[in-house]
């Protein structure tokens, strides 16, 4: 039998733990923070509303960051609920269906300070159309079926307003994506659209939607929407230092100017899961949870 030295021993135990401390640091540089985010634009203008933000977390987060683009909105839910992603940008609607299909496992960090108060609008470019009772025989589109602000929530106050979409309207379109709802009321293709209000401000602001045809007919009351999300299984420290960056963003920095701007927030607030409670409520009255 053969017996190592003391100086052997503590030579091989230097080695080994010199191995593990390279081995870590290897698997550090090579782990990736993945986001995605619900495609609710068209995949250039996520990707460009992305693009310094993912600078930024790199920068706070010491590591590198990637954004995930998905197929459609259930892709962004199983990819969080799955941990194919790290964090995910929600409608409320989208975290409320991924907090059921995680069975709870997700967690809201941030929302942007108009996310306390969101709203959606109706626009049409037909001039008899003036209020939502207006709409009854016509086409309407919505955007996706699992958009908080372009479905459900529209969906909802359509409901309170004694009007049944699937009875009432002459046809049910769903576009896809906000952007994809005002393209198909501009050009005729229906009769009037439901819409975040946000992205409905950022197209008259870039003239890129003609208001002398197109109008707001009606602008639904506030309610919580989107928010930034991550799995409950994220370490408590990680989630802290993730939501202090994004805490953190500041307008009169240019950084800070640019990434707001680009996610139409003013500033980014604490949000909790209970907020989204009014947006289940709504879903399960219109039927869109069982």
């Amino acid at each position: 039998m053969t017996c190592s030295s003391p100086s052997t021993r503590t030579l091989i135990k230097a080695v080994l733990a010199s191995a593990a401390v390279a081995l870590t640091g290897l698997a550090q540089a090579q782990a990736v923070f993945k986001i995605t985010a619900i495609p609710d634009e068209s995949p250039t203008e996520l990707a460009r509303k992305a693009a310094p933000l993912v600078k930024y977390l790199e920068q706070k987060l010491g590591t590198k960051v990637e954004f995930t683009p998905v197929s459609d909105y259930a892709a962004a839910v199983e990819a969080l609920a799955n941990k194919q992603v790290d964090m995910a940008w929600y409608g409320g609607f989208t975290f409320v269906q991924a907090s059921i299909r995680s069975g709870g496992k997700v967690v809201p960090l941030v929302q942007r300070e108009e996310d306390e108060k969101f709203r959606s609008v109706f626009i049409s470019a037909d001039p008899a159309i003036r209020a939502l009772a207006d709409l009854k025989g016509k086409t309407v589109s919505f955007g996706s079926q699992s958009s908080t602000s372009g479905h459900l929530m529209p969906r909802s106050y359509l409901l309170q307003a004694q009007i049944d979409p699937d009875k009432d309207f002459k046809r049910v379109a769903y576009s896809g994506a906000h952007d994809a709802t005002i393209a198909a009321v501009a050009s005729g293709k229906v009769d009037a659209g439901a819409l975040n209000i946000s992205v409905w401000e950022k197209f008259v602001a870039d003239k890129k939607v003609d208001t002398g045809k197109v109008k707001v007919i009606f602008t639904t009351p506030a309610y919580f929407d989107y928010n930034w999300t991550v799995h409950s299984d994220m370490p408590v420290a990680q989630r802290e230092k993730l939501a202090k960056a994004f805490l953190d963003l500041n307008r009169n920095t240019p950084e800070g100017k640019e990434i707001l701007d680009l996610q139409r927030a003013t500033r980014f607030i604490p949000t909790q899961a209970s907020n989204y409670k009014g947006i289940e409520t709504a879903a399960r009255s219109a039927g869109l949870i069982k």
